[in-house]
């Protein structure tokens, strides 16, 4: 299966590695000498003028997310955090300081980016755990994911609760970045706009949030990229004024 990241030219063979083999260094050898030489100019320009990408990612850890094939973006181009659940700790530091709380600021400080994406998935392991508890001795784990309490429902996590779930989060997290300050000023700037989305693994599809109806909505079916849990606006003559 080609990978999401490379030119079909250097597409893994499927064939079953022995053993022995390292599988690791052969796609490093293959992506130096394949890939590279077909993009060189790219990761020049990418040194010479620095990066500029206009989008933070912000996405869940699992391995079935994967933020170039969904974006179709290209080096440079996006920003990535990923942690386990796509979760954004509050701005206060009541949960302590953490690296997606750095990259949220790096972001928006140091790389000025205009979009910001938060991305959960169906089928979430952090969700479900969340409702089930993780291991005894998983104590990072533990704390972490009360990150995702306000999202859980009063409910069994079946099926539909868990994707009800992993949609609550992906708002919940939306609301947390309005309370980065220069995310919210930003945002009232009108230069940064955020987009929420969950990812629908088995249907290839994303959906993204849609503030005036209050709901996903697929994006084969949607005239916008996502728009944030917050109503735009501008001050004119001293009166704030919805979009």
């Amino acid at each position: 299966m080609p990978r999401p990241w490379c030119n079909k030219s250097i597409a893994m063979n499927e064939h079953v590695l022995p053993d022995s083999a390292d599988e690791l260094l052969l796609r490093l050898q293959r992506f130096h000498a394949d890939y590279f030489p077909l993009h060189q100019q790219r990761f020049q320009d990418l040194v010479a003028q620095g990066q500029h990408p206009k989008t933070l990612f912000i996405g869940c850890s699992d391995s079935r997310l994967v933020p170039y094939l969904l974006t179709g973006a290209g080096p440079g181009e996006l920003f990535i955090v990923r942690n386990v659940g796509a979760l954004v700790p509050p701005y206060d530091g009541s949960h302590g300081l953490h690296g997606t709380m750095a990259g949220i600021e790096f972001a928006m400080l140091q790389l000025h980016v205009r979009r910001i994406i938060v991305c959960g998935h169906s089928h979430c392991g952090a969700i479900r755990t969340a409702y089930e508890g993780a291991p005894a001795e998983a104590k990072a784990l533990q704390s972490w994911l009360k990150l995702a309490d306000e999202a859980l429902l009063p409910v069994r996590p079946s099926p539909e609760a868990l994707m009800r779930t992993e949609q609550r989060s992906v708002v919940l997290q939306l609301e947390r970045l309005m309370d980065y300050p220069m995310v919210r000023r930003e945002i009232e700037a009108g230069r940064l706009t955020l987009h929420g989305w969950h990812y629908v693994i088995e249907d290839g599809e994303v959906h993204v949030f849609d503030v005036q109806r209050g709901d996903f909505v697929p994006a084969s079916q949607s005239s916008h990229s996502g728009t944030g849990p917050f109503v735009p606006y501008v001050e004119q003559d001293g009166q704030i004024i919805a979009n």
